[in-house]
């Protein structure tokens, strides 16, 4: 099992059994995006997706913040010098900021450790992943309206969807801070709120806790609720019960394993699941 080569913008490790922690390693620019950490991190989650292996993936930032957003720096020389392609970058992206806030395809659970802060694009990254652990000192904005941009890259439906409009508009139109706290319980975007030193550790821990599960479940489950955000309800769950994702369940070994281990009483040893 060996992931693709990577820039020193990030590191990749395996911390447990079926779990890949991706780090984004730019602490003195608070791990603004480049062109290169972006690609990296597509062809890495793209070998994720792929590996029967791997179950479950993290992604933190190494130093003070989990993602700063954008370079805006590299942002504001190609404004200067007429190379702006921001508009035309943003409409053919696949998947968004950091190759993950629009990430529509993939099936396998993300958890977002946040360490310090995380703005505009880290935000939009944050919400497109499935559980967010959060430091105390955490703390989100989306300040785009302060810069003269937007925050296109797939957060506004979602936060509008989460946390209500009215709160939505209060982080877009204000673009002003907010607490790991309020956001966990006033955005409703951040699952636990952890002291700095246990961010990492606690989502590793919900990261073995779903791999103690079936993978072919954990992955159908996840299919459903992506496809709860693109259809109403009859339609969502119809496509969902005819989908590769839950032949695999019902067809595959996993299901077998988990019965045949409740009827002995015993805890089941799943298999990675075969590939679509």
């Amino acid at each position: 099992m060996q992931p693709p080569q990577h820039s020193d913008e990030l590191n990749v490790s395996f911390p447990a059994e079926h779990v890949m922690l991706l780090t984004l390693t730019r602490p003195i620019q608070l791990n603004a995006m480049t062109p290169t950490m972006n690609n990296d991190i597509g062809a890495l989650l793209n070998w994720f997706d792929d590996e029967p292996s791997l179950w479950v993936a993290i992604v933190t930032g190494e130093g003070r913040a989990f993602c700063a957003g954008a370079d805006l720096k590299a942002w504001y020389q190609n404004q200067k010098s007429g190379r702006s392609t921001e508009q035309e970058d943003l409409a053919a992206s696949v998947h968004g900021f950091g190759s993950i806030s629009r990430r529509h395809t993939s099936v396998k659970p993300i958890i977002a450790a946040v360490n310090g802060g995380a703005y505009g694009g880290g935000v939009e990254m944050i919400l497109n992943c499935d559980i967010v652990v959060a430091s105390e000192d955490a703390h989100f904005a989306l300040p785009e309206v302060k810069r003269g941009v937007v925050a296109a890259q797939g957060v506004i439906p979602r936060i509008a969807k989460v946390a209500g409009h009215q709160l939505a508009s209060e982080m877009l139109f204000l673009g002003k801070t907010i607490t790991a706290v309020e956001a966990r319980d006033r955005f409703r975007f951040v699952n636990f709120v952890v002291p700095t030193s246990e961010v990492v550790k606690t989502a590793i821990g919900l990261a073995t806790q779903i791999t103690q599960n079936s993978p072919d479940s954990v992955q159908s489950s996840k299919e459903g609720l992506m496809l709860a955000q693109k259809h109403h309800f009859e339609d969502a769950v119809h496509t969902h019960a005819l989908g590769l994702v839950s032949k695999r369940v019902y067809h595959g070994a996993n299901i077998k394993e988990g019965l045949t281990a409740f009827l002995e009483k015993r805890k089941p040893k799943w298999t990675n699941p075969a590939k679509l």
